[in-house]
């Protein structure tokens, strides 16, 4: 199968990229004679903190209503996807977590994300406030036993007595933790940050944290100043609504290459309309595609894009195509450690995204074959 289009992440205007029966990338090359199309041929995008969407979550105990979330964002280009849970009480957590690993370990999930519930009250944003606690190992514990294996992501807020603890448990057990949630100060966070060796992680960078001031500079400026030293990386809800065009920029131009992790942090409502819905224990209202709770706090809950849709955002807020792509695809499959996936290279699984030129789908491949 021949593939024609611009191939952006590869400095191709007219290329064309050669997928095998076998469903594996043969050869990416120029387009030699022939008429060009307007299709642009993108890799399968990756998506490491995503709670739902198309009306189904992952804060759940029913496997089909997980799967289904998989296949809404698959079809709009989301090869790839961790399932993100939010604070709850811990059966609830424990009972998510046991019915979820079978998926990662199938493959259908890429793992599990906890976020929560070890995070900071004044930050917790659509948190529930009454399950959020101190870092405790041995819940900590019973989750890794229950995940076996499956928990890829934890978030938790440094700054929490036995925060340190906490952190040294999880990555001795293989999960990389993401610092976010957070009140630290800058000191604080940054501390955080540089004892994960360069393996750390930012929960979407500026949400769900003090906003960043000159005379009191906070997580934010920690994040940025690890991100830009190829210390850190950060994840980045470029939706138009979690961050603004200018901040968007500001963070693709601090941090180093392939250290912004675009994510969508969707929710249920993601490609649904306007109304009511669910995250975790809390009750949203979504208005104008802006999720909130319903709540008198009326904080952001969650977003309702695509990746792709992300992306295009992104290069809307003037972020160079080629950038935005790796951001939704190299760079979170550097964060997981993964070899391979997030590249439209020889020798590697055809996971595709073919749009036009607005970024709009057209197909989806998975290892070669159309997702439907």
């Amino acid at each position: 199968m021949h593939i024609r289009g611009r191939i952006p992440t590869a400095g191709l205007a007219d290329g064309v990229v050669t997928v095998s029966d076998e469903g594996l990338i043969t050869e990416v090359t120029a387009a030699a004679g022939g008429e060009p199309t307007d299709d642009v041929i993108l890799p399968g995008l990756i998506d490491i903190h995503c709670h739902g969407g198309g009306g189904h979550t992952f804060t759940t105990t029913d496997p089909e209503q997980a799967r289904a979330v998989a296949a809404h964002h698959a079809a709009r280009g989301t090869t790839g996807i961790i399932a993100s849970l939010v604070t709850a009480p811990a059966d609830v957590l424990l009972s998510q977590v046991r019915a979820l690993a079978p998926l990662v370990a199938a493959g259908e999930l890429l793992g599990l994300h906890l976020e929560g519930p070890f995070l900071s009250r004044a930050r917790r944003g659509a948190q529930a406030p009454e399950f959020i606690r101190d870092p405790d190992p041995a819940l900590a514990a019973d989750l890794l036993a229950a995940a076996d294996g499956a928990i890829k992501v934890v978030t938790l807020a440094p700054e929490r007595p036995g925060a340190t603890d906490l952190i040294n448990l999880f990555r001795s057990a293989g999960v990389i933790v993401s610092l976010g949630h957070t009140d630290a100060t800058y000191d604080v966070m940054a501390e955080g940050l540089a004892a994960l060796d360069g393996a750390g992680l930012v929960t979407h960078l500026a949400n769900g944290m003090p906003p960043l001031h000159h005379r009191s500079s906070g997580p934010v400026a920690a994040a940025l100043v690890a991100a830009a030293a190829d210390e850190a990386s950060v994840e980045l809800v470029a939706d138009g609504v979690h961050v603004d065009a200018g901040f968007t920029r500001l963070a693709f131009a601090t941090a180093a290459p392939g250290r912004v992790v675009l994510i969508t942090d969707a929710m249920t409502a993601a490609g649904m309309a306007d109304g009511t819905y669910d995250l975790g224990p809390q009750r949203v209202t979504v208005a104008d595609g802006v999720a909130r709770l319903t709540s008198d706090s009326g904080a952001i809950a969650g977003g309702t894009s695509s990746l792709l849709q992300v992306v295009a955002t992104a290069r809307a807020a003037g972020v160079p195509l080629a950038d935005a792509v790796r951001a939704a695809s190299v760079a979170p499959s550097r964060v997981l450690g993964r070899e391979g996936p997030g590249m439209l290279t020889p020798g590697t699984p055809a996971d595709m995204v073919v749009a036009d030129a607005s970024l709009r789908v057209r197909r989806v491949l998975r290892h070669g074959r159309r997702v439907r």
